[in-house]
């Protein structure tokens, strides 16, 4: 069983690894500005614009990721949008990740009193400006342990990509153990050991921001 974490294994599975932290990092900016702008339509109640954005955003929701991945890597060829298992993967998660962006944005702004809009529309700023200038600020700071919290989920839910083949840690793992049915047991806990120091090392400063903002 020690043959199982030969360092030849132990390198392929990192490269696993490392496909995983790119997705997840690549998806998280892409949901962040998508979800920003998503969150503050709602937040903003522009006529229509906001309604529509709000059933998108519910129908995204109540989709299972494994569904969206499927339609971004088989559905999109199918009216001319083609993409590798890469950013396949990469859409699928952005889209995910940025319906649910879009609340924690929305909550965040929400949560920010509405005297400072007042506030600021009253000093001779516009609405844009107050909420660049004066609301923004405000709400991220509140935002970001919610952020990081989603952000660990993502990596997480880079694993259904295995589906379509992303070269991944899960998918790695099942090369691995797929060649010698003696290393499944080795390669879960490899597997354990590697998520967990990436979700364990965010939800450390998750929990940072989350007292650093109690205590400002």
């Amino acid at each position: 069983m020690s043959d199982a974490f030969s360092w030849v294994n132990m390198r392929f599975l990192l490269d696993g690894l490392w496909v995983t932290i790119q997705v997840s990092i690549v998806s998280i900016v892409f949901s962040m500005i998508l979800g920003g702008i998503a969150g503050t339509v709602r937040y903003s109640n522009v006529p229509v614009l906001s309604k529509v954005v709000g059933i998108i955003v519910d129908i995204i929701r109540n989709l299972p990721l494994l569904l969206i991945i499927f339609f971004t890597y088989f559905a999109l060829p199918q009216i001319g949008i083609k993409l590798n298992i890469f950013w396949a993967a990469v859409a699928a998660l952005t889209i995910f990740e940025s319906a649910m962006l879009s609340e924690i944005f929305r909550a965040g702004l929400n949560a920010v009193p509405i005297g400072q809009t007042e506030a600021g529309m009253s000093s001779g700023l516009t609405y844009v400006q107050t909420l660049i200038i004066i609301v923004l600020p405000q709400a991220i700071k509140s935002m970001l342990p919610a952020i990081l919290s989603q952000l660990i989920s993502l990596i997480k839910d880079t694993s259904l990509a295995v589906i379509i083949s992303l070269p991944e840690l899960t998918h790695n793992a099942k090369i691995i153990y797929g060649q010698n049915t003696n290393y499944v047991i080795p390669m879960f806990i490899a597997m354990t050991a590697m998520y967990f120091v990436v979700c364990y090392l965010l939800s450390l400063v998750s929990n940072l921001l989350e007292t650093s903002k109690y205590n400002y």
